[in-house]
């Protein structure tokens, strides 16, 4: 290949991708302004950006690649924060947190990658059991079952007192989560699910959702298909519950139900769940409106300029935006191509035209 030759491969590559450059970048961006800043506040918000990028991407590459509404995904966050715990704390800060854990689980102390991704792949294994019959589903009834698996998971993390200290309070966990953390797991994760989507399996997942007959037809295996990436996104999202739970440090099984499962699904939904870019866009305009109405929340109450209480202000803002953007862009901001998609410049250079062609 001649160094013109490889120029130019190089160039259709970079357009080709141009979005997931374009996204990176970005992010990279955001993670450098929020580190030069010296605020603990804009830190503690563009950590809390980034490992909800990872939630919303995990949940984004099932949703938005199957068509299927899933409410499962926030309990595998807690099932992959829960474990990371456990792999990670030390034997005394067990005996403190969780007094009767299991003897094999107390001397297990592990670093937090390694804790993380196991923990990740424990989520994956349970999304892997359960996940199969759920699949055969599809439309209303999918939706239901996958709240009730939420139901189960939520159920089990506030009754298992002796891996979860039941209702009450975790504590004890290690701060291992910083920004640059945060913000690698972000663009790794980032960086994988656009290439899934482009990939073999997310041809046929997405073949599956736009037109289920002609994917059967053609001889797409739709459960094994929606199965494989629904175990993929568990994976995905567990680890970001791992993540979550080293920067929060303490938390209860409440942390992991229908609150955050409502404000994961509003970044995915207001972005829109069928494109990465929609993802990304999405996770950015929740958090920070999130944000400023929890501040505006707070300082109301604070500094009482209103004479009651106000409370609920951050919840109720976000369904009126979620609402609206329903009934204008039911698709979502982004609704199915993706920022910076490449067109015509993919096209076949001009070279000698095809005989028989109008040209030729």
């Amino acid at each position: 290949m001649t160094g013109a030759a490889a120029m130019r491969a190089s160039t259709r590559v970079v357009v080709r991708h141009r979005t997931l450059f374009v996204l990176a970048l970005g992010l990279l961006a955001v993670a450098l302004a929020t580190s030069v800043i010296d605020d603990p506040l804009i830190r503690r918000i563009g950590t809390d950006l980034f490992i909800s990028l990872v939630l919303v991407l995990g949940l984004q590459l099932f949703i938005g690649n199957s068509g299927i509404l899933s409410f499962a995904h926030i309990g595998f966050m807690g099932i992959g924060a829960y474990a990371s715990a456990i792999l990670t704390m030390g034997p005394d800060a067990k005996a403190l947190a969780l007094p009767t854990l299991y003897a094999p689980l107390v001397g297990i102390q592990l670093p937090f990658l390694p804790a993380a991704l196991i923990a990740a792949g424990i989520a994956a294994l349970f999304a892997a059991v359960v996940g199969y019959p759920l699949m055969r589903l599809a439309d209303a009834t999918a939706v239901i079952a996958t709240f009730a698996l939420l139901v189960i998971v939520h159920v089990v993390l506030a009754h298992w007192s002796d891996m979860t200290n039941g209702p009450r309070t975790l504590f004890g966990l290690t701060a291992y989560t910083d920004l640059w953390t945060a913000a690698g797991a972000g663009l790794a994760v980032l960086a994988f699910v656009y290439a899934f989507k482009e990939s073999r399996l997310g041809l046929k997942l997405r073949a599956s959702r736009d037109s289920p007959y002609a994917a059967a037809t053609i001889g797409i295996d739709i459960v094994k298909t929606r199965w494989a990436a629904f175990v993929v996104s568990a994976f995905i999202v567990g680890f970001g519950g791992a993540l979550w739970a080293h920067f929060i440090t303490s938390f209860s099984p409440s942390a992991f139900y229908l609150t955050e499962t409502f404000v994961v699904l509003t970044m995915l939904i207001v972005g829109g769940p069928k494109t990465v870019s929609g993802a990304v866009i999405g996770t950015g305009i929740v958090t920070l409106v999130f944000e400023g109405l929890r501040r505006v929340e707070n300082t109301l109450n604070i500094e009482q300029i209103v004479p009651f209480q106000v409370v609920g202000l951050t919840e109720v803002s976000l369904a009126i935006a979620l609402i609206v953007i329903l009934a204008r862009r039911p698709g979502g901001l982004i609704v199915d191509r993706e920022l910076f998609a490449p067109g015509d410049e993919l096209e076949t250079p001009a070279g000698p035209t095809a005989p028989g062609s109008p040209d030729g």
